[in-house]
């Protein structure tokens, strides 16, 4: 039997690692890293780093691999999302068959919480039905960019006796407009669809690379702040080559 941990490990600052993922680096024997380009190798050191910080011994090798291409930029997003996951798949399937012998314990790091918008799960989920593979998963969760928002902002996520809407700017839009939620926390938004919304007077409270040095925070209302947030992202993602931005939006009462 061939066991995977997906490891959360934060939102960014090696802190954030739990107890409990600690434990888990220390039993892991072969990590899988994705090399997403040039413009992500500072990704690549944080995961180094967190195993050099927290690993007690040496046994462990880590396996470096080029992650597959992701395009989700066109009309059909659906099918784009889908080609991408099957890539992931054959991927993993291969890479479980002959880099993680049977008996042995592999890890994959996963950014914030890999139950929070982060697709290994699903992809993992497919490549032990579909190859019949003896696998046994665990995960462990981690300090999610929501969590850290909130944290850096040092606010409550909810209204007293309120809900919370976490969405993505693609669905902010059409989700945000149904009144339903006072809070609406939105991730994967590299459009600012808070642009859209015709309430200038809701506060928003943006942060980007959260828990790095890198770390920026902006707050206020729309209308006050909208403009700056959209320009501090776009030089933030041109300087870095990369961008992990999240924002809580509260209507005004």
């Amino acid at each position: 039997m061939r066991r995977l941990g997906i490891i959360g490990i934060g939102a960014g600052d090696p802190d954030y690692l739990t107890v409990q993922a600690i434990k888990a680096l220390n039993r892991t024997d072969v990590f899988f890293f994705f090399d997403k380009g040039a413009d992500s190798g500072d990704l690549l050191h944080f995961r180094h780093e967190i195993c050099g910080r927290y690993i007690e011994h040496d046994r462990y090798r880590i396996v470096e691999v080029e992650a597959p291409e992701r395009d989700l930029g066109g009309p059909d997003y659906g099918g784009a999302v889908d080609t991408w996951h099957e890539a992931r798949i054959d991927l993993w399937a291969s890479l479980l068959e002959h880099e993680l012998p049977d008996g042995q314990c592999g890890g994959v790091l996963a950014w914030g919480d890999p139950g929070l918008y982060d697709s290994t799960l699903r992809v993992l989920e497919a490549v032990r039905l579909r190859r019949r593979l003896a696998l046994e998963l665990e995960v462990v969760p981690g300090i999610s960019a929501v969590q850290a928002l909130a944290a850096r902002h040092t606010i409550p996520l909810n209204e007293v006796g309120g809900s919370v809407l976490v969405t993505t700017g693609r669905g902010l839009a059409k989700r945000w407009a149904t009144g339903v939620d006072d809070v609406a926390v939105v991730m994967l938004d590299p459009r600012c669809s808070f642009q859209d919304l015709d309430d200038p007077d809701t506060t928003i409270y943006w942060g980007a690379f959260l828990g790095t040095p890198d770390e920026t925070l902006i707050a206020g209302t729309i209308g006050e702040r909208g403009e700056e947030i959209k320009r501090v992202r776009s030089e933030g993602r041109a300087r870095k080559g990369w961008m992990f931005d999240t924002y809580l939006l509260r209507r005004a009462t």
